[in-house]
């Protein structure tokens, strides 16, 4: 070991690097020392470390070699900074030194961060040009490019195309499949594995059961989960926080306690995963009470722990616990961002504290974001308080916010007191400005198959069955006192048509045909894109009574469970 690299592993600051730069220059060796290239690496990853000073030392190099290169394009790549990392590729590749296979990984990797697809293109036919194509490693960050960029196809290609693979190239591929809203087929790629004699490792198990919580499949889950406790993985801590968060995403919030339970070791992440399926499933004290036992185990909670039992207090109405966890955070040195803001404005909003929620969005240290003053407008049409709706969609409409459901709150605001002239002019705003509704859809599983539905879907090659057994729960639920919840409606059109647009809603269909296609007695499960409303919630609470079922309706934010005319949520969601 040269004296250089004796003193580079003393280095600690950045001061230290600058001192040891200024003697290597004033001695006159900077220029031929291979040692300057670490010198490069650790001004940018010391503990005092500065990204820029790096790229001023790389700059005053006058003849890189091709590590010097490598050293500054990673440590870019790997920063908040990737775009820098490709500018200074493209300056790579104008000089004599040809780039090797690490360059290219680097950039792959900067280009995969920001999405980059045609330019990551360009960077595989270089590294296909240079001959590095049979490097099992780089082919594998070349699919990991393509499966974050969403380029699914290519993906396959590239698969399909090498010459070798090993364990890795499978990880990502599961996993570019999984995140790429192939799920599906991640999981056929899972089962392929093990019949092919593969064995997965963790970070395949991790995708694949991601794969299983986007589409609820318990079922796949535990399979997955089976396999896991034949390798041995049932004690990784990070498989296991990826079983729970697939247990509580697949509606089982049991199965979720039950791994939790059974765990001898506890991350952060842990706690914050099974406190935000204790939050999605409605179960609000239980998660107060588990994030009270976090600290007697050495962890402290973080802003992400935070959120999820607020976000638990929230969904089950726990205003005091909310209010007091709130000041918990602030007290404990953890500073609250937007989402817990958010968090705070919708449980008071919901609860009627119209005036305190507007304090503080008014006295928050971080401007308000569209999304609370759209929770405020929420609260305002449940409490029927024009004034404070006026004031949010004024500051709705100066951020931007071009969103259906800000015309539609304002509009029943309005309607709620026969201020028709406005709801007028509302509804003309919306034409105007050419506002469309997301279109609602929900999904059921039957068999190994997603069924997928959209209001007032006749697509379907069982839709006369569907339709019909619609129409057998509309004539049961009207004995039972169902009365439509037509104010969901936001037409010019008369009641009948729109207990009519109702009733065909996604998420009725989806449950319509789970009926249909179940035995007598099955749990049915509904995934649906867009909050579940009021209307079919009221519809759904009767099916599970009369029809003796138990309904799970997962919605974009929480479970809704459905048994004997109730609903885990207690109408407040």
């Amino acid at each position: 070991m040269t004296i250089i690299e004796s003193i580079l592993r003393r280095c600690t600051a950045i001061t230290h690097v600058k001192q040891l730069q200024a003697q290597m220059i004033t001695s006159g060796i900077f220029q031929n020392c291979p040692s300057r290239t670490k010198l490069v690496e650790l001004c940018a990853v010391s503990p005092a470390g500065n990204l820029d000073y790096a790229c001023d030392l790389f700059r005053q190099i006058e003849e890189p070699v091709t590590n010097d290169w490598n050293a500054i394009i990673r440590d870019l790549a790997q920063s908040e900074q990737p775009k820098q990392a490709i500018g200074w590729y493209l300056a790579m590749i104008r000089w004599p030194h040809r780039p090797d296979a690490l360059t290219c990984s680097f950039a792959l990797k900067s280009y995969a961060r920001v999405l980059a697809l045609i330019e990551g293109k360009q960077i595989h036919a270089q590294l296909v040009r240079f001959g590095f194509e049979a490097d099992v490693r780089l082919q594998t960050t070349v699919l990991d490019l393509y499966a974050k960029c969403g380029d699914l196809d290519c993906v396959e290609q590239v698969f399909d195309e090498m010459p070798l693979r090993d364990v890795t190239t499978w990880n990502a591929l599961v996993t570019g499949l999984a995140q790429g809203s192939r799920p599906r087929d991640a999981l056929a790629l899972f089962s392929r594995m093990r019949l092919k004699g593969a064995r997965p490792n963790e970070i395949t198990v991790i995708g694949a059961l991601s794969a299983c919580s986007q589409l609820g499949t318990l079922k796949e889950g535990e399979a997955v989960r089976s396999y896991m406790c034949e390798e041995g993985l049932d004690t990784n801590l990070r498989v296991c926080n990826a079983l729970i968060d697939m247990y509580a995403k697949c509606g089982s919030i049991d199965g979720a306690l039950d791994v939790f339970c059974s765990m001898g070791t506890r991350s952060r992440v842990t706690w914050n995963t099974i406190i935000m399926a204790l939050a999605m499933h409605g179960r609000g004290p239980h998660a107060v009470e588990l994030f009270t036992q976090i600290r007697p185990t050495g962890v402290e909670p973080d802003a992400v722990t935070y959120l999820a039992v607020l976000c638990a207090c929230n969904h089950a109405g726990l205003v005091d616990d909310g209010l007091r966890l709130f000041n918990d955070m602030t007290g404990s040195g953890v500073a609250p961002n937007i989402k817990h803001y958010g968090c705070i404005v919708d449980l008071l909003g919901r609860a009627g504290r119209l005036d305190e929620a507007y304090s503080i969005i008014i006295s928050m240290h971080l401007p308000p974001d569209i999304v609370l003053w759209q929770s405020l407008l929420g609260a305002c049409k449940t409490y029927k308080n024009v004034e404070l709706a006026e004031c949010a969609s004024q500051q709705l409409s100066a951020m931007g916010s071009n969103s259906d459901g800000d015309y539609v709150l304002m509009s029943n605001v309005y309607a709620a007191h026969e201020r028709w002239d406005d709801v007028g002019r509302v509804r003309e705003a919306m034409k105007s400005n050419d506002v469309r509704k997301v279109p609602g859809f929900s999904f059921i599983e039957m068999n190994g198959v997603i069924h997928k539905f959209v209001n007032g879907d006749h697509g379907h090659s069982d839709w006369k069955e569907i339709y019909g057994m619609l129409d057998e729960i509309g004539f049961r639920i009207k004995a039972f006192g169902y009365l439509p919840r037509t104010d969901f409606v936001l037409h010019d059109i008369g009641e009948e048509e729109k207990e009519n647009a109702l009733f065909y809603h996604s998420e009725k269909l989806a449950v319509a045909y789970g009926l249909v296609r179940t035995e007598s007695g099955a749990p049915i499960q509904v995934i649906k894109n867009l909050r579940i409303c009021g209307d079919c919630h009221d519809v759904i609470k009767l099916v599970s009574k009369i029809y003796d079922r138990e309904i799970v309706v997962r919605d974009r934010s929480r479970f809704h469970r459905f048994t004997d005319g109730s609903c885990s949520c207690g109408d407040y969601w």
